[in-house]
């Protein structure tokens, strides 16, 4: 047990009014003392000598260092023993080095951060373009070198974009053509013009919704999974293996997973339209009275389906690159941690998304104003 003469303990120097020398043990042992001691210090001291200190460790410094900081004390102004300035030196660089909290709310701090994510958004794009010419380039070199395109990899990912999705685009599909026709039999039976509910569900769904919510489910299962794989790989270094053996991670990884998205999500647009197209059916034969041949009469009557349909169906294949191209990119970007993984994952499922509606709303501006 600790005596009175250990504990920490300061004395004025009367020569001196604006220096206080510190004395006993400044340790973890008085850890309760110290604080009340540095209390009690008289009010503007400039400078403390603690070279008559027994015994200190890191927790003595600190407060000190801390009492010093508080109070506008420079720290050539605190002297220490030569023994114990080593420690003091260890402790000044590791307080130097943590980062200080911000907390900036004003609205040029907003700004700043908008700035900054406009500035990644935009370099994201730029990367992305420039990943995307270079798939390009591979895959024309692929076609000049057919011997190097992988037929089991490529299988592999048409089923598991394509099959597997199938039962969970063509379940959505359905209840959003149901919901369209139910929310359109609502809003114009007040106006007695339900049989309209036959035009509007057809070109909705066979123009926009049908490409664009088979994109929004394939970007969140399939570019999710895409960034996953790779970035588990580059994590693993199994990415810095390939380059060991020879192979092209563009080739090997990449540019299956491109041509069968490219492949596959015309086609689960297709089963999106026929599955939307028959939730509305079901609908209007239940609800309005309109039975299926009259349905199918009125929409190829009235519709201009062939407009409607190509024009649905010639967005995927850009929706598709622009989905394949993010994921695997994202998986590129991988750091090689597991939060990494995480991080690139999220940031993949929303750029794909997002862009994919950006690129709808310019489809169907430029196919209205062509006429189309």
């Amino acid at each position: 047990m600790s005596t009175a003469a250990t504990r920490p303990q300061f004395r004025a120097d009367p020569t001196q009014p604006l220096q206080v020398q510190l004395l006993g043990d400044w340790c973890l042992q008085h850890a309760m003392d110290i604080p009340a001691r540095l209390r009690e210090l008289p009010a503007g001291t400039q400078r403390i000598d603690a070279r008559g200190i027994g015994r200190v460790d890191s927790a003595g410094v600190m407060q000190l260092l801390r009492h010093a900081r508080r109070n506008g004390i420079a720290l050539q102004a605190l002297q220490f023993r030569a023994e114990h300035q080593a420690l003091v030196e260890l402790i000044e660089d590791t307080a130097r080095e943590r980062p200080q909290a911000r907390h900036d709310y004003g609205f040029n701090a907003a700004l700043e951060r908008l700035g900054i994510r406009v500035h990644h958004a935009a370099r994201n794009i730029v990367q992305l373009i420039g990943f995307g010419g270079e798939n390009i380039v591979k895959f024309l070199r692929l076609l000049r070198q057919p011997r190097r395109i992988r037929f089991v990899s490529l299988v592999q990912h048409m089923e598991q974009v394509g099959l597997d999705a199938a039962p969970l685009v063509a379940v959505l599909s359905y209840l959003i053509g149901a919901v369209m026709a139910f929310v359109g039999a609502t809003v114009l039976r007040n106006f007695g013009a339900e049989v309209f509910v036959v035009d509007m569900g057809s070109s909705t769904l066979l123009r926009e919704f049908s490409g664009l919510m088979t994109a929004v489910v394939i970007a969140g299962r399939t570019a999710s999974s895409y960034t996953a794989q790779i970035g588990a790989m580059k994590s693993n270094e199994e990415i810095d293996a390939l380059r060991t053996l020879g192979l092209d991670p563009i080739d090997v990884l990449v540019l299956p997973r491109l041509v069968a998205m490219v492949l596959m999500l015309p086609l689960l647009t297709f089963l999106a339209m026929m599955a939307g197209l028959a939730g509305g059916i079901t609908v209007c034969a239940l609800d309005l009275g309109i039975p299926p041949a009259m349905y199918l009469s009125r929409m190829h009557d009235y519709t201009n389906l062939a407009s409607h349909f190509w024009v649905g169906m010639a967005k995927t294949p850009l929706f598709a690159l622009v989905i394949g191209l993010v994921g695997c990119l994202e998986g590129l970007k991988v750091a090689g941690t597991a939060q990494s993984v995480g991080e690139r994952t999220t940031s993949s499922v929303v750029q794909a998304i997002s862009l994919v509606i950006v690129l709808d709303a310019a489809a169907a501006l430029w196919f209205m104003h062509m006429g189309w």
